[in-house]
């Protein structure tokens, strides 16, 4: 005969099933929150990306000065107002995306195949040469990034191109360190040197196995360095030493509103927000996906 659970015994059990209950709750609402930020980081890049292809082929000439519109405040003619030259701060703003993010785009297209080939040789060179490249690896790393890319846009002069080449002269080293780990750990996985022993070559190792595993990491690093990098264009641009107005790229026209933000403060605050939201809609994207690979590896 079943002896009948004393209050005691009940107790601990009922608070196991409410902390239980609890936690799936909690687990509920995380993964409800995680879905509808990455709803809205996959919105924001989607309306990026949208208005730099579209917005520029249907925008009227947002260089041309009009003195007598200048400084308008935000109305039905002018969504974001007007800016010290009388232009349109709203198409400035769009067709300000396609250089913004182009720009972007470039410099991590341009660091990430330095980081590549700078991780290639340090993991496939003789071990004393890959052993120097890891140690101007740590130097690289130790060295404030963004004052290296400052000094190298100041001896190229301020412009766009150059804050795009001193930010790909520095931003190459996180993604080499990242990627040379990844290579080292993927060639010592027992399968890889199975095919080793069948006669595979090395680089084709590379791009069968260590490249395609490397690839999810990467997306990740990707998405979110694109944000990254956007907000650094835009800082450069701001210190004067980036893109110089009239450029309509988003920095420039925050640089080129700083004078009159007490008295026209539309002119500095949208190219402002373009930048925070953009940057922020690339980092949701980098958590999106991270969050779609962590529940692909769990097999959930």
């Amino acid at each position: 005969m079943t002896a009948t659970a004393t209050p005691q015994r009940r107790a601990p059990r009922a608070a196991g099933a409410a902390f239980a209950a609890a936690r799936r709750g909690w687990r509920t609402r995380h993964r409800t929150a995680g879905s509808v930020l990455d709803v809205v980081g996959f919105a924001i890049v989607g309306v990026v990306v949208l208005t730099a292809l579209v917005g520029p082929l249907i925008a009227p000439d947002v260089y041309a000065s009009h003195i007598q519109n200048a400084r308008l405040a935000p109305s039905a003619a002018h969504l974001m107002g007007t800016d010290d030259q009388g232009r349109d701060v709203f198409w400035r703003i769009v067709v300000g995306s396609r250089t913004t993010l182009s720009a972007a785009v470039i410099t991590v297209i341009l660091y990430s195949v330095i980081g590549v080939l700078i991780a290639t040789v340090a993991v496939l060179a003789p071990r004393w040469i890959g052993d120097m490249v890891m140690r101007v690896v740590d130097v690289m790393q130790a060295f404030p990034s963004l004052i290296f890319a400052l000094l190298i846009a100041a001896l190229m002069g301020p412009s766009l191109q150059s804050s795009i080449v001193a930010l790909a002269a520095t931003g190459w080293v996180v993604t080499a360190r990242l990627l040379a780990g990844i290579m080292r750990e993927t060639l010592t996985e027992p399968y890889v040197e199975a095919a080793r022993t069948l006669g595979v070559s090395t680089w084709a190792l590379l791009l069968r196995h260590v490249f395609p595993n490397a690839l999810p990491t990467l997306w990740v690093k990707w998405a979110g360095d694109l944000g990254i990098t956007i907000l650094l264009i835009g800082s450069m641009s701001f210190i004067g030493a980036g893109a110089q107005p009239p450029s309509a790229e988003w920095g420039a026209m925050v640089i080129a509103a700083k004078g009159y933000v007490t008295s026209a403060w539309w002119g500095a605050l949208f190219p402002g927000l373009a930048i925070a939201c953009t940057s922020m809609g690339f980092a949701l994207v980098g958590d999106a996906i991270h969050h779609r690979l962590s529940h692909r590896v769990k097999g959930h």
